[in-house]
């Protein structure tokens, strides 16, 4: 297990998480230890994102980088979008989706490190984008004042929803009837049957990271030291309780066996690891903490887990041209569609292994030499 954290100071942080065993009386140990520091970004970073392989960072300097973490290398970077990336979302072992300030989102090989499809999403800035369970949706929202959902069967928009608001977060539920969709310090739940708002939760400071925590209850934190868990049904808040000592800044949430862990990071530099109860109403219990003196943006938490080839993405993200498509007017909060942007010719990818610095302190960026990967043509489907 492995922690990785990104900061406004350029570097990447990772920390092995070791479990000793537990002593008579008291519970397991879980200890962080400072496995690396990767100074690759040349601006802050913006996101991270983990699948069973790979840890992948988004910054402002408007890359990608990929990280071999069973090998523990820096396996390359993607250089398509033109702006700040701000969301990356695997989708089991072969997939990656990104989001920028382009306005695109692309659907990315992660074997082959190709975009597979480059759609222009968004009128303004894309600033999250969350996947169905199932693989075969996609929700995403921008500043453009729009909440779209995507077909990724047939790689296409669905429909568009005019939340007259610039949303900043969406997600899905674990088992995808519901949505939420984050505003300033609101939060929206959707379901997905009817496409409509079941209720609202507030917050009380604007809301910077969100996670469920189960089909109904919700973490959320804000620029506050707090963070509350809400249920979603009776949009009641179950439980609150001090993290940090400055805002959270993001959240994770996994299951292993005997333990339910929430993980969060903060601008006061400390990623805590906590231990949820059964029901959520009462405060989860520290397991365990460590400081990286840097103020932290974006967190991640990779699982060595066996390779999952059944969670792909349809087939339809193969490489083909998009063409620009229209959606019927169902309502007054409906819009047209925007035509797709072409696909691009290159794969963007440039490879190459660099060992990440073993964690004393942030090191210095090292000049990075990358092979360039052949670029590769697309067929024009006929």
């Amino acid at each position: 297990m492995e922690l990785v954290a990104g900061s406004y100071e350029q570097v990447l942080f990772g920390f092995t998480v070791h479990r000793g065993p537990a002593k008579s009386g008291h519970r397991e140990t879980w200890t962080p230890v400072a496995d690396f520091t990767h100074h690759a970004h040349t601006a802050s970073l913006s996101a991270v994102a983990a699948n069973n392989r790979y840890v992948v960072t988004g910054s402002k300097d408007e890359t990608i980088h990929i990280y071999d973490m069973k090998k523990k290398v820096e396996h390359g970077a993607l250089v398509h979008h033109s702006g700040t990336v701000t969301c990356l979302k695997f989708y089991g072992s072969r997939h990656l989706i990104s989001g920028a300030e382009d306005g695109l989102i692309c659907v990315w090989d992660a074997k082959k490190w190709e975009c597979l499809k480059s759609i222009k999403a968004h009128r303004g800035h894309v600033t999250f984008l969350s996947i169905h369970p199932s693989g075969k949706l996609a929700l995403s929202v921008g500043t453009d004042k729009t909440l779209r959902t995507w077909n990724l069967v047939e790689g296409r928009s669905a429909f568009i929803k005019n939340i007259k608001q610039n949303a900043h977060i969406v997600e899905w539920s674990p088992n995808g009837e519901k949505y939420v969709v984050v505003v300033m310090n609101k939060v929206d739940v959707y379901h997905l049957d009817t496409a409509s708002v079941s209720g609202t939760l507030t917050n009380g400071k604007r809301i910077s990271a969100i996670t469920f925590l189960s089909d109904s209850v919700l973490a959320v934190a804000g620029d506050e030291e707090v963070v509350r868990f809400f249920d979603c049904d009776t949009l009641v808040c179950l439980c609150e309780f001090k993290a940090h000592e400055n805002r959270v800044k993001d959240m994770v949430s996994f299951e292993i066996p005997d333990h339910h862990v929430l993980v969060t990071a903060s601008n006061d530099g400390f990623i805590k690891m906590w231990t949820l109860t059964q029901d959520k109403k009462a405060p989860p219990s520290l397991l365990c903490e460590t400081n990286t003196g840097a103020r932290l943006t974006c967190l991640g938490v990779w699982l060595d887990r066996g390779t999952d080839e059944k969670a792909r993405l349809p087939p339809a993200t193969e490489p083909c041209p998009d063409q620009p498509k229209t959606i019927e007017k169902e309502s007054a909060d409906k819009i047209q569609e925007e035509a797709s942007a072409p696909n691009a010719e290159k794969s963007d990818h440039t490879g190459g292994s660099q060992q990440p610095t073993k964690r004393n302190s942030p090191a210095p960026a090292k000049k990075r030499k990358m092979a360039n990967v052949s670029e590769k043509k697309r067929k024009k489907k006929m």
